[in-house]
């Protein structure tokens, strides 16, 4: 039995780092029946290539919404990001918004792609939307690039909605002036969801747009107490841990947190020498060391404890202005007692004609 649609949650695909996409075809089979609104898939360049994803999520379902959260636009020529979008959009009958992304500047540096800019995003979003509406480009110049030719199909008069992943203020402007959602990152501060959800409405309003127009997805960090202790440190501990790895400053800059802070973190022996991400890789005995590193405040930005204490923490997220949360860091069969529990303490009236598709405020 599929239970009543909650189309402002959404959960993430493949959380962690899966030996293999399988698992995939059960998560959204499972979060379809307990009435999560929409999957967001990230991508990594091993076996979570976000358009097999998408097709995969879009094919073995029929009324989730389907992201992708984040792809980068310069991995793939720009016909094939704007044809697998139009193959999605058709293929799930308007249920699929692409997201994209900055991506991580050091990886893709590594990999010998240049850093993407606001402006390169922007571009970007323009093109997208004449491709899809049918129009041929002819010796486009921009931030984006070069090229003689961008042509789809003349017959093509498309409507999928864009996804920005957004951290920074520039991101943040940029999504309510030319995307038509946003998601933020994990372990924000309820002041810097505030912030976030303030900066994207009032760039929407000066670009001439509805700011309400604008869906604002918050991804918090979901790890009910039916998880077992390791589950949990590595879910929280671990994958927090990662993000500083990764981007620690504009984590620490972004939530106005110390940095003295991080930088003993970043000294701790067990960190400085760690060879990979430590969501993945930690033991339980070095999570359990970490959890002793990083601040109890860093990490309170989650919803944890009891189902009823999960589902009670989803719902003050909506106060603070966004239009959906994603449960993000369990599967939908590990979030069934949380979506249970917030079934029964939801306003309805907060939700009244959300659109099932995750880049659309209203149906």
């Amino acid at each position: 039995m599929t239970l009543p649609l909650l189309p402002e949650l959404g959960f993430y695909g493949l959380a962690g780092g899966p030996s293999t996409p399988r698992p995939l075809l059960d998560e959204v089979r499972d979060g379809e029946a307990i009435g999560l609104g929409a999957t967001f898939l990230s991508e990594r360049f091993n076996v979570k290539e976000a358009a097999t994803l998408s097709g995969a999520a879009g094919a073995t379902t029929t009324t989730l919404g389907i992201a992708t959260a984040a792809t980068n636009h310069n991995t793939r020529h720009l016909l094939v990001t704007a044809s697998m979008a139009t193959t999605m959009h058709r293929l799930t009958e308007g249920r699929f918004t692409l997201g994209l992304g900055r991506g991580i500047a050091a990886l893709q540096g590594a990999y010998g792609l240049s850093p993407i800019t606001t402006a390169q995003l922007e571009d970007v979003a323009g093109l997208l939307r004449r491709l899809w509406k049918g129009e041929a480009i002819f010796n486009h110049e921009g931030a984006a690039g070069s090229w003689p030719v961008l042509h789809l199909d003349s017959a093509f008069d498309e409507d999928i909605p864009l996804l920005l992943v957004a951290f920074g203020p520039q991101s943040l402007a940029l999504a309510g002036r030319a995307f038509d959602a946003v998601v933020l990152h994990t372990f924000f501060t309820d002041e810097t969801t505030e912030r976030c959800v303030t900066t994207a409405r009032l760039a929407a309003e000066k670009a001439g747009r509805d700011p309400a127009a604008v869906r604002i997805w918050s991804c918090f960090a979901t790890i009910p107490d039916s998880l077992s202790e390791p589950e949990r440190l590595k879910r929280t501990v671990g994958r927090l841990a990662t993000y500083l790895q990764g981007y620690g400053d504009l984590m620490v800059r972004t939530n106005g947190w110390d940095p003295a802070v991080l930088a003993r973190f970043r000294a701790d022996p067990l960190v400085a020498t760690f060879p990979g991400a430590i969501d993945q890789l930690a033991t339980t005995d070095q999570l359990e060391h970490l959890a002793t590193v990083l601040p109890a405040e860093w990490l309170a930005p989650a919803a944890t404890g009891s189902a009823s204490a999960c589902a009670s923490a989803v719902q003050d997220q909506f106060d603070l202005g966004v239009d959906g949360v994603i449960l993000h860091g369990a599967t939908p069969t590990e979030l069934a007692g949380v979506v249970e529990a917030y079934r029964s303490i939801r306003t309805p009236a907060q939700h009244l004609g959300l659109s099932p598709n995750p880049g659309r405020v209203r149906a």
